[in-house]
């Protein structure tokens, strides 16, 4: 079942995305169920299944999508997790690398990726993203993929001029991540670590690997993770890029304004987006 978020005709709402068009799950449950977060948090997912063979209400080319996950309660992002990304970045530490996005600084498929006007060195990278269905903490690694909802499809952009010494200021500029199109649900993706990934930039591919190069899979992230913190439903882990990206490319490559991003993940979906420059902001002074 593919889930997705997204805005028609003004209104909020989220629905299951079939070859016809799309179910608004909104419209039939969003008397309970607010939005997806909601739809996890409360157990709902059975319940959305029913719909399953529903005839579409909305045609596809008729919404805009958001984020998967609009207000994500966590995004944790982990760094230098595929072989060749480690290499061109001389990578040796053998624990996770982590750090957080914000959810304002997403965006939903099709919309708008914004390069931030400081920068000129906004990179792209690919990712497989992984929503939590179930909360807990202190998860093993034989039963982790059991907390997993679903998956999707990220474009962790990151500013690179702006990482300094850590992560943080590079990857929380707004709308520099895409999240989408939809949520995969497990049942169709059993295994995690045996997908295709593959981006492009401006219809060249610049990045190509399986998930079964992760050097620390799913199973292994969730139990990492959980062991400092509690996992919620609709938290989201986007778990590393391959490599081939651009900061490390003779000479590097860029996205600019104009620019088309997409990133394809076997059995998820195809995200895209063009990049646009952002607007400087207004500057006040205090009087």
């Amino acid at each position: 079942m593919k889930l997705a978020s997204y805005i028609h005709k003004g209104k909020r709402s989220y629905g299951i995305v079939k070859a016809e068009g799309v179910v608004d799950l909104g419209q039939r449950l969003g008397d309970r169920y607010v939005d997806l977060k909601a739809l996890l948090q409360e157990n709902g997912l059975s319940e959305a299944m029913r719909y399953l063979s529903a005839t579409g209400d909305l045609p596809a080319d008729e919404i805009t999508f958001l984020p998967v996950i609009e207000n994500p309660g966590k995004i944790l992002c982990v760094g230098m997790n595929y072989a060749a990304k480690r290499e061109e970045f001389d990578q040796h530490n053998p624990a996770p690398t982590l750090f957080v996005r914000f959810p304002d600084s997403q965006t939903g498929h099709k919309s708008p990726v914004l390069k931030p006007p400081h920068s000129s060195e906004f990179d792209y990278e690919g990712e497989l993203a992984v929503i939590i269905g179930t909360g807990g903490e202190n998860i093993r690694r034989d039963v982790a993929l059991n907390y997993v909802a679903g998956y999707s499809c990220y474009m962790d952009g990151s500013v690179r001029d702006w990482q300094h010494s850590w992560y943080t200021a590079g990857k929380n500029w707004r709308q520099t991540g895409a999240f989408g199109p939809w949520m995969v649900t497990t049942d169709e993706i059993p295994d995690p670590q045996q997908l295709a990934i593959r981006t492009w930039l401006n219809g060249r591919q610049v990045q190509e690997d399986n998930t079964s190069s992760m050097i620390h899979t799913v199973a292994e992230l969730i139990e990492y993770i959980s062991t400092f913190t509690h996992l919620s439903p609709g938290d989201v882990i986007i778990t590393g890029s391959p490599g081939g990206v651009g900061k490390k490319r003779n000479p590097p490559l860029f996205m600019q304004a104009g620019d088309c991003i997409e990133v394809e993940i076997e059995k998820i979906g195809h995200l895209s987006n063009m990049i646009m420059e952002a607007p400087a902001s207004l500057l006040t002074t205090a009087h």
